[in-house]
């Protein structure tokens, strides 16, 4: 199987887990299938790759703190605000990265492509500013709207506007992009 088909089931296939439990057993039927099912992604995919990577190792590790508070407490929040702490966390480390000359970003995306170094600077200042977007949206979704709306919305919104933040990049990194006659 493709390595990045295989990393995007690893890292979509709990939430999708997620969803498809909501749907036919309630929320604390689904964060507790989202447990096991980030539990077998980490597990497979160190099985797989002999490593385990820091954002799905950090996930794993908020989906069990926040999905037991949930399960204990019988209390949806907890899983909800799961969310915004992750991103706000993701904004913050690429801020702190960037500030102090580390481009985090650019180890996650090195294998897919080059930038110099102006890119992966705008890069990671565009990613940190949408993560701060998806926490205040996330926010307003789960505080205003029902917990079935809030969990389509996880998956028919946000999910696909992360694949389209993803893909309005493009241009940035074309102009920005190192290729190997540009370094020789």
């Amino acid at each position: 199987m493709n390595p990045q088909l295989r990393r995007l089931l690893l890292d979509l296939g709990p939430l999708l887990i997620f969803f498809a439990a909501f749907k036919w057993g309630g929320f604390f039927a689904a964060t507790g299938a989202f447990m096991a099912a980030i539990a077998v992604a980490l597990v497979a995919g160190w099985w797989i790759e002999r490593k385990l990577s820091p954002m799905p190792l950090f996930t794993a590790l908020l989906v069990m703190v926040f999905g037991g508070l949930t399960l204990y407490l019988q209390n949806e929040t907890f899983l909800k605000m799961k969310v915004t702490v992750l991103y706000v966390f993701f904004a913050v480390i690429l801020v702190g990265g960037l500030a102090s000359g580390r481009l985090f970003l650019k180890y996650v995306f090195a294998q897919a492509f080059e930038l110099d170094e102006i890119g992966w600077r705008k890069l990671t200042l565009r990613w940190a500013v949408f993560f701060l977007a998806l926490a205040a949206l996330n926010e307003a979704v789960w505080r205003n709207l029902s917990t079935a709306l809030w969990v389509d919305f996880k998956v028919w919104v946000i999910l696909p506007l992360i694949l389209l933040f993803a893909l309005a990049q493009t241009p940035l990194v074309l102009r920005h992009g190192q290729d190997e006659e540009k370094k020789n």
